[in-house]
């Protein structure tokens, strides 16, 4: 079985008030299940945010983001991280500047050596120790995610200028996204997330 992905939008304040070691499992309890079906609201039918039972109207406090393209596995993020690394330096260097900032930290370049977010978003979350405690995947608090929301609308007018870079390096190679279209759906995905997130003032936590 791979590594899956589930991504969380999350108000920081209300995740920070969780004791440090019990972060990862309140975020766990709010997950989808199929108990909860009916009661999650959905903004579509096939995928986007899905919301826990909210009683309250407006007691929620995060969102599970349930991505389109993919199957809720973390490959096709790995393969468009790498596909941008093949492409990079092929690319103007405004856009190319642009896309680094939206994409670092989430998909791209996000090794444990240089991210402190797979061993524990830097005490944020508790490091991982193997024995029921994962690495998370990704932190972004809420002062990192406007700079990729403002990076996402520098790069969607130049998406098309990507398929030349993208031909040439990626298409049809193994471990990379299988078509420009995939590759460009899920980069569309991660502006809505990182704008969405924006627009709350929250903070993105990916886990495995």
């Amino acid at each position: 079985m791979g590594l899956d992905l589930t991504l969380f939008m999350t108000d920081w304040e209300r995740l920070s008030a969780i004791p440090v070691e019990n972060r990862v499992q309140a975020l766990d309890d709010t997950t989808w299940s199929p108990e909860l079906d009916d009661e999650y609201l959905r903004y579509g039918p096939a995928g986007g945010w899905l919301w826990p039972p909210d009683p309250d109207r407006g007691s929620a406090w995060c969102a599970e983001y349930n991505f389109f393209t993919t199957t809720g596995a973390y490959s096709p993020h790995a393969r468009a991280g790498d596909a941008w690394a093949d492409i990079r330096l092929l690319v103007d260097a405004s856009a190319r500047e642009a896309m680094d900032t939206l994409l670092v930290g989430l998909i791209w370049g996000a090794d444990p050596a240089d991210d402190p977010a797979l061993t524990g978003g830097g005490g944020f979350f508790p490091p991982s120790t193997g024995r029921g405690l994962p690495h998370v995947l990704l932190v972004r608090p809420p002062e990192a995610v406007p700079g990729k929301a403002r990076a996402w609308q520098q790069v969607e007018p130049h998406l098309k200028k990507l398929r030349e870079p993208f031909a040439a390096e990626c298409e049809g190679w193994a471990g990379r996204p299988n078509t420009f279209e995939d590759f460009t759906a899920l980069l569309r995905e991660w502006g809505d997330v990182t704008t969405d997130t924006t627009h709350r003032g929250w903070g993105l936590v990916g886990l495995p």
